[in-house]
């Protein structure tokens, strides 16, 4: 068996979201079978759905894993939980924090409880950017789809940069 190359997006607006992040990524370097090998810079981007919430710090991480994409997806979930997530049914509403798999290896997903690559990728310049970040210049989605060309549509109107990459040690 081999390992599988996963990106995560991360994302929080409440309860000191850079230090979410920070957390967030050392409980993905500790996850079994599992290695983290890249991570973003932070982005500050505005909010998606409602707008009377914080702005969100969002971040990208570059995973190696032998986990199945359910089993990680569950350890995603208890990260987020761990960290004060409480899911109350808004979509978009504010959070301490979201732990997306962004694509997992070539595979194309599509299931219930997930879909990869991530639904509206293709519109949310607050993980293209930092995708754009870990990946190579030439890089295709497992669908076919280019992220230049991803991105090229996607400006990143909205989103700052705010750190340079290697939040934690790797």
């Amino acid at each position: 068996m081999t390992a599988e190359i996963a990106y995560i997006g991360l994302g929080s607006n409440l309860s000191q979201p850079q230090q979410q992040l920070c957390n967030a990524l050392q409980a993905l370097a500790t996850l079994p079978d599992t290695q983290l090998t890249g991570q973003s810079a932070l982005y500050r981007s505005a909010p998606l759905g409602p707008t009377d919430q914080p702005s969100y710090i969002n971040a990208v991480a570059r995973l190696s894993t032998y986990l199945s994409p359910l089993a990680l997806l569950d350890a995603l979930q208890a990260i987020e939980q761990q960290q004060g997530r409480i899911r109350q049914g808004e979509r978009w509403g504010p959070r301490t924090l979201d732990l997306d798999i962004v694509l997992f290896g070539s595979q194309l997903i599509c299931e219930p409880r997930l879909q990869v690559p991530h639904y509206h990728l293709q519109a949310r310049a607050f993980v293209l950017y930092p995708l754009a970040e870990l990946v190579a210049e030439d890089f295709r989605l497992p669908d076919g789809r280019w992220l230049r060309q991803l991105l090229a549509e996607c400006p990143p109107e909205g989103i700052e940069r705010l750190t340079q990459a290697s939040i934690i040690d790797l």
